[in-house]
């Protein structure tokens, strides 16, 4: 299986788009919504938006899964439960970067029609998820581990993150 290798390094570069527009797609929306005033300025960020997501993001994506899938029907025993818990770690973890990357077309659409209610403050904490995501996955990929203690860790600590993000500012009283 000498093409595996060439498999296996599609798939991390795919990946590596993908991610790039799940990092970067969020700070655009906290761009757009933080200068709603500015119609210029939003115009140009509604079309870099769209094309983070419909030229980078969406085809990587796709890219990402076939060539996943692709690897797995040539080695069936990444899905063998008792060696590789691991793999079945990551394919959850991916489900939830999948969702996460559909809610970003969701939101990417109701800033085009001028119609999101999020706040920056709300897409400065959204942009910590895939952060979030892809270390678990990253990390269960290269230790071949699934660890509760990891996991838990990893949760609880972008958890955090996103409480400091999202608490509100104390304003100091003057007299």
């Amino acid at each position: 299986m000498e093409y595996y290798s060439w498999i296996l390094t599609f798939h991390v570069v795919a990946f590596m788009s993908w991610m790039a527009m799940l990092f970067y797609l969020p700070r655009l929306f906290v761009y757009h919504v933080e200068n709603i005033e500015k119609k210029e300025f939003v115009e140009i960020v509604k079309i870099q938006e769209y094309k983070i997501y419909k030229y980078i993001g969406l085809p990587a994506k796709i890219a990402t899964i076939l060539s996943g899938i692709t690897m797995l029907s040539l080695n069936p025993i990444l899905l063998d439960f008792d060696t590789s818990s691991w793999m079945y770690a990551k394919l959850i973890t991916l489900l939830f970067l999948l969702h996460y990357s559909f809610s970003l077309e969701k939101y990417r659409k109701q800033l085009a029609n001028d119609n999101c209610k999020k706040s920056g403050k709300f897409f400065r904490m959204y942009n910590e998820m895939p952060t979030m995501l892809a270390i678990l996955i990253v990390g269960y990929v290269i230790t071949k581990t699934f660890s509760i203690t990891f996991t838990a860790i990893i949760v609880i600590l972008f958890a955090y993150i996103s409480y400091v993000i999202m608490k509100p500012k104390k304003v100091k009283n003057e007299l």
